[in-house]
């Protein structure tokens, strides 16, 4: 008799967990947006500069000792930048458009699918902008063995982060394995590799096309805007977030600066 009355029971709490859990997924998702590519016309422009004020941090560097696979990882330590500034630039930093709707269509990246790369025991490139969906991972180091880990970072906004993986998996030998990154309720992920300790790199995956990495001397440019009033943010992986609201007109180009430092 209990084994009649619990399994039901059971089941039932099963099937109520399913349906909270995929509640709670579907509204965290929706927070995410849907986005429609449309003909702009008319755009306009936002360019500016992500720059760091004051003292860079005693741990903007961060050494790590190179204990395997040294013949293409190199021997000593590994410097891992956290913190990147020259000149005052702050360098990998993203900057996009919060919660568009509409506005431009996405273009193909330059190799015809985005990519993350392992090669000399480092991800190339440190930090990227991809589309939801297909990406390669590569290993182009002969004889190591990679074991990339890509995690969604949950909370970035509001500063307490939670880490839920995308995908984990080995990679032995040279070569491509064809994945995709289809974070569900963030756009910030985080990549490392688990087998080594030095490995860690940034990819920012919105649905939509209006965010960009910042180049060496700090500035970006977003375009092909239509007209209307943003919100405007810079991430950096160590720093979080930083926001502008700003009214964008037809034709016309304007200018934000994004300022962090280490005792924001």
């Amino acid at each position: 008799m209990k084994l009649t009355i619990l399994k039901p029971l059971a089941l039932g709490l099963a099937t109520a967990m399913t349906l909270i859990i995929g509640t709670s997924f579907t509204a965290e998702a929706a927070k995410r947006g849907k986005y429609t590519e449309i003909d702009v016309k008319d755009g306009g422009s936002v360019a500016g500069k992500v720059v760091f004020e004051g003292e860079v941090p005693t741990d903007a560097i961060e050494k790590i000792k190179i204990t395997k696979n040294n013949d293409v990882c190199g021997d000593g330590d590994r410097e891992v930048v956290w913190v990147d500034v020259k000149e005052g630039a702050l360098r990998g930093a993203f900057v996009f458009i919060d919660k568009i709707k509409e506005g431009k269509s996405w273009q193909k990246p330059e190799m015809g699918t985005y990519l993350v790369n392992q090669k000399d025991c480092r991800f190339n490139p440190w930090a990227q902008v991809v589309r939801p969906g297909p990406i390669i991972i590569r290993n182009s180091d002969a004889g190591v063995l990679h074991n990339i880990n890509a995690r969604e970072l949950i909370g970035v906004e509001k500063g307490r982060v939670v880490k839920k993986t995308l995908f984990n998996f080995g990679q032995p030998d040279p070569g491509d394995i064809n994945d995709k990154i289809k974070p569900r309720r963030s756009s910030y992920i985080g990549i490392n590799c688990e087998a080594h300790n030095f490995m860690f790199g940034f990819i920012m995956a919105p649905t939509h096309p209006y965010a960009v990495v910042v180049g060496e001397d700090g500035s970006f440019s977003i375009d092909n805007l239509p007209p209307g009033k943003y919100t405007l943010k810079a991430w950096h992986p160590r720093y979080g977030i930083k926001k502008s609201k700003i009214t964008v007109e037809a034709k016309e180009a304007m200018e934000v600066n994004f300022a962090f430092s280490d005792a924001q």
